[in-house]
């Protein structure tokens, strides 16, 4: 049997042969996927403590978890207008208290994306 014999019966949804799966196997490379931080996150964190989740997203895992770092970029952007016009948080003019007052600010976003979308 040819491969694209092979590649046009499994598009199909067609059942395949143990030789067809051998032939499938050595001629599709399977897709990998890069995720944010974020998604990296959600993933580990959904294979360890929620695989009932990981079931239900079985053939969507991908979608789900890039949405998961575009939902945490955008939520980061709008924490960081929100939090950056607190006088708490605002530039003093010493460069030590800025940097502090900044990764303050930055760990107070990084527990509200990871409370509010990462670990549900």
């Amino acid at each position: 049997m040819k491969v694209s014999e092979v590649l046009d019966k499994a598009n199909r949804g067609e059942g395949l042969t143990v030789e067809e799966i051998k032939i499938y196997n050595a001629n599709v490379k399977e897709k990998k996927h890069v995720y944010g931080k974020y998604g990296t996150l959600a993933k580990r964190y959904i294979e360890e403590h929620n695989f009932g989740k990981l079931l239900s997203l079985a053939g969507h895992l991908p979608e789900y978890l890039h949405g998961v770092d575009k939902a945490a970029e955008a939520l980061y952007d709008v924490l960081w207008d929100k939090l950056s016009k607190s006088e708490k948080y605002c530039r003093t003019g010493n460069y030590l208290e800025d940097v502090k007052r900044i990764n303050a600010m930055k760990q107070v976003i990084e527990e509200e994306i990871l409370n509010e979308i990462v670990y549900v």
